[in-house]
C-alpha cells in the first residue's frame, strides 16, 4: 500500500464561538449576509449550517470554519483543527 502526506498549504479560518460578534465575523467570512452560504439556528446563536461543497453541514461554537484552497467553505472541529493547522 502506498502512503501519502498532506501538502503544505495555508488556510484562512475563523472559529465560532457562538457570541453575536462571532456570528457577523462567520457571516462576513462567508462572504455577507446575502451569500446564501450560511443559516443560522436561531437568535440564540447556538451554532447554524453552512453550506459546504458536500452538502450542507452544521456547526456550533467551537468549531472553526474552513476556507479551503478552492475557495469553499466547510466546518472543522477544534481538536481536528488543533491537530491539522497552526498559527503561520
Amino acid at each position: 500500500m502506498a502512503r501519502y502526506r498532506k501538502k503544505p498549504i495555508e488556510i484562512e479560518a475563523v472559529q465560532f464561538t457562538g457570541t453575536g460578534e462571532s456570528c457577523t465575523e462567520i457571516t462576513e467570512f462567508l462572504g455577507g449576509s446575502h451569500s446564501g452560504n450560511q443559516r443560522w439556528n436561531s437568535t440564540t446563536n447556538t451554532g447554524g449550517v453552512i453550506l459546504t461543497l458536500e452538502g450542507e453541514m452544521a456547526f456550533v461554537p467551537g468549531d472553526w470554519i474552513i476556507k479551503g484552497v478552492a475557495g469553499e467553505f466547510y466546518p472543522c472541529k477544534p481538536d481536528i483543527f488543533a491537530a491539522t493547522y497552526e498559527a503561520v
